[in-house]
């Protein structure tokens, strides 16, 4: 059959054809915690179950690194010989929390993969974190067993724990020894039992957890399977999901982030792809020398990692012809800023998507393609498959296109709550699972676009002043290298507007030509009226998230 001549119908033939009565993806509508939502007929139960299942991969790559190759056989077994210890040694049982504190490895993974067969929770602390708010997090998830590389069990002994700290240097490799050749341990578990804790990124208070179930890990698999399918059938080569699939996808943020585990490493299991981690702080030399080594197909970055290329002087001597998908995830980037991207990078002309998500949602809530960001520049595209999104008023109430409001989602993404903190759940979660994000947007031509977050909202003199909206108008400017808008006190106005404006190396410009050139593009009441001109970067979480509150003018 010819396909249509407009993508778009073609494409909606595709997802119709995928998700109908008998499809691969066939949607149903089921209740999910008390409430009915669209859901996969076809879907997994069990997170350890994707485990079992990956043997069937053998000895293709996993989980590759600069110096290292593990296959899928060698992966499950190290898998195995962990969970039994786990189980044997240190008594761990389903429900318990086993803590992951360490910088990406191949036996953050392993860790990982052993907790979910014993049907335990998974915590992914961070490993940024200094030891206050390391003590915090064990406090907090109460684990069983922590598992720490051995700068973090360093930070483990300062903290004085009494709990066991298995490193990963040292216990790691004897306990694969000792327990090589264990069968893989087998627990039953319910769709919505938990899964995993991973921890908000703390940028305007405490971090909190997100716990994340069987069904928003799995769901977050499918999601990603049934991507892989559109793209296929689409570009004409379907996919066989009984084949392992060719893709290589670079991994260059951190574990203990939805990014990178929910939705780099996990659907691996199901697809037979190759991760290819890269270690250490963000070098681009060694990060595009490995996926010229590797043939890296598919690299989700953050735009403080994608700026490091817009700047590089050098990106022909490089072979990146294998890189089909660059995606910019975790943290916003301005229209300017992808455009410099799509001028300077070659790869990401044609290839750059954009996307927005939240660590309470497991993966995106809305995916904008490469052809959505040139026709619809500044949004962020269309709810994913299962997702439904609103814009609703302060009340609650739904809103129309074209108008304002907070972004409020529901979906089988959606996280269970906060671990253990039933006030935050019930601020975040409304009655009928639907997600207050706490983002304010509107929907135009069917995409998202987002105008702040509610914290970030400055209140001018009766005037709501959001901070992305200037910071994208600053960031167009030639000599801005990245800014951050803020809201300080003010005796009259109750806040006014101030800006901390980062040069680009070699430029020179002042705070009278820069507020010349806000005035020219936004209202006078957005226009900053405090500034404070550096060369220093701002501050940034591990997603390259801005952390405002260590910002002052």
């Amino acid at each position: 059959m010819t396909a249509p001549t407009d993508p778009q119908l073609h494409l909606d033939q595709v997802m119709s054809r995928l998700t109908g009565p008998g499809g691969r993806f066939e949607l149903v509508e089921e209740p999910v915690l008390g409430t009915r939502m669209p859901v996969m007929k076809n879907r997994g139960r069990s997170v350890g179950e994707l485990l079992t299942t990956s043997l069937r991969w053998g000895d293709r790559d996993y989980l590759v690194t600069a110096d290292r190759r593990m296959s899928y056989t060698e992966h499950a077994a190290a898998v195995a010989a962990l969970a039994t210890a786990l189980r044997d040694d240190h008594g761990v049982r389903k429900g318990d929390r086993v803590a992951i504190l360490a910088a990406n490895t191949p036996e953050w993974v392993i860790a990982f993969w052993a907790t979910q067969v014993l049907g335990a929770i998974s915590v992914g602390l961070n490993g940024w974190w200094v030891r206050r708010e390391v003590e915090y997090g064990l406090t907090h998830s109460r684990p069983t067993v922590v598992i720490a590389d051995a700068k973090r069990a360093e930070t483990l002994a300062a903290v004085g724990t009494d709990l066991p700290v298995l490193t990963m240097e040292a216990d790691l490799p004897a306990i694969f020894a000792k327990y090589a050749g264990s069968p893989m341990p087998h627990t039953d578990v319910d769709e919505d039992d938990p899964a995993a804790i991973l921890y908000t990124s703390g940028t305007s208070g405490r971090p909190k957890g997100a716990l994340h179930s069987q069904r928003n890990i799995l769901a977050v698999v499918d999601y990603h399977r049934f991507s892989d399918a559109v793209v296929g059938e689409f570009s004409g080569r379907p996919v066989d999901p009984a084949m392992p699939s060719p893709l290589r996808y670079l991994l260059t943020s951190p574990l203990f982030h939805i990014a990178s585990l929910h939705n780099l490493v996990i659907p691996r299991l199901a697809t037979g792809g190759a991760v290819v981690m890269h270690q250490g702080g963000f070098d681009v030399d060694a990060v595009l020398r490995l996926v010229e080594r590797e043939r890296v197909t598919n690299w989700g970055a953050v735009p403080t990692m994608a700026s490091r290329l817009v700047e590089h002087d050098d990106l022909d001597k490089y072979d990146l012809s294998s890189l089909t998908s660059f995606s910019l995830a975790s943290a916003p980037s301005s229209v300017a800023f992808k455009e410099r991207l799509r001028e300077k990078v070659p790869f990401a002309r044609n290839a750059l998507v954009d996307s927005y998500g939240l660590t309470e949602c497991s993966t995106a809530i809305a995916v904008a393609t490469a052809p959505e960001l040139e026709q619809f520049p500044g949004t962020l595209g269309r709810p994913i498959i299962t997702v439904s999104m609103e814009i609703r008023d302060p009340y609650g109430e739904w809103l129309p296109d074209g108008v304002e409001g907070e972004v409020c989602v529901r979906s089988p993404f959606v996280m269970l709550g906060y671990w253990e903190d039933e006030a935050a759940t019930a601020a975040a979660i409304a009655p009928g699972r639907w997600l207050r994000t706490g983002d304010y947007g509107l929907v135009e031509n069917g995409r998202l676009r987002l105008t702040g977050r509610r914290s970030d909202l400055i209140l001018r003199g009766g005037e709501n002043v959001y901070p992305t909206e200037i910071e994208q108008c600053l960031d167009e400017h030639p000599d801005v290298l990245e800014c951050a808008v803020i809201g300080t006190p003010h005796e009259d106005l109750g806040q006014e507007v101030a800006a901390v404006v980062v040069l680009r190396p070699g430029a020179v410009t002042t705070e009278a030509e820069l507020r010349e050139y806000a005035a020219d593009r936004l209202s006078y009441f957005k226009v900053p009226t405090r500034w404070r001109i550096t060369t220093d970067l701002l501050p940034r979480n591990a997603t390259g998230k801005m952390i405002r509150r260590d910002i002052a003018v």
